[in-house]
C-alpha cells in the first residue's frame, strides 16, 4: 500500500502579499501566509512597547484622590473632572529618593580602618596639645 501524503506537500505564493508558504498540501489552490492572517485579524504589526508615548505625568497619578495636570485638566482617582478644569493650582511632585548601592565587606573595612585613622590622629594632636601645655582652649 503506497502512502502519497508523506512526500506530497509543495510551496504555494501567498495571495494576498506574495511570500512563498511551505509544506502545503498539494490539492490546495490558494494559501494565505500568518502575516497576512495577522493582519486581517486586527494584531498590530509593531510591538506595544514600540508604541509607547510618555504622557509627562508621574507613576501613579491615576491612583491619587486629586491630580492637576500643567494644563489644568483635574483628575480625582484618574477620572477627569472637566467642569474644574482650570480652578486648582497644579499639584507639585516630589523627586524621587534616589536608592544608595550597598557596600561591598572591603569598603565597609575600608571605612572602618579610615576612621580608626583619624581617631588615632585626634588622640595624638590631644596628647602633643597636653605635652605643649594647651588645656581646651
Amino acid at each position: 500500500m503506497e502512502n502519497t501524503n508523506l512526500n506530497s506537500y509543495q510551496s504555494v505564493p501567498c495571495q494576498k502579499c506574495g511570500r512563498l508558504v511551505n509544506n502545503v498540501g498539494e490539492n490546495a489552490l490558494k494559501v494565505t501566509c500568518s502575516y497576512c492572517v495577522l493582519s486581517l485579524v486586527g494584531l498590530p504589526k509593531e510591538s506595544p512597547a514600540k508604541t509607547y508615548k510618555p504622557t509627562g505625568r508621574p507613576a501613579g497619578w491615576h491612583f491619587m484622590s486629586e491630580y492637576v495636570d500643567n494644563d489644568g485638566n483635574v483628575f480625582h482617582k484618574g477620572k477627569e473632572q472637566p467642569k474644574l478644569k482650570g480652578t486648582l493650582p497644579p499639584t507639585k511632585i516630589k523627586p524621587i529618593k534616589k536608592k544608595t548601592k550597598r557596600r561591598t565587606q572591603q569598603q565597609i573595612l575600608l571605612d572602618r580602618n579610615q576612621e580608626k585613622k583619624a581617631a588615632l590622629k585626634k588622640a595624638a594632636k590631644k596628647q602633643q596639645d597636653f605635652l605643649n601645655h594647651k588645656f581646651g582652649d
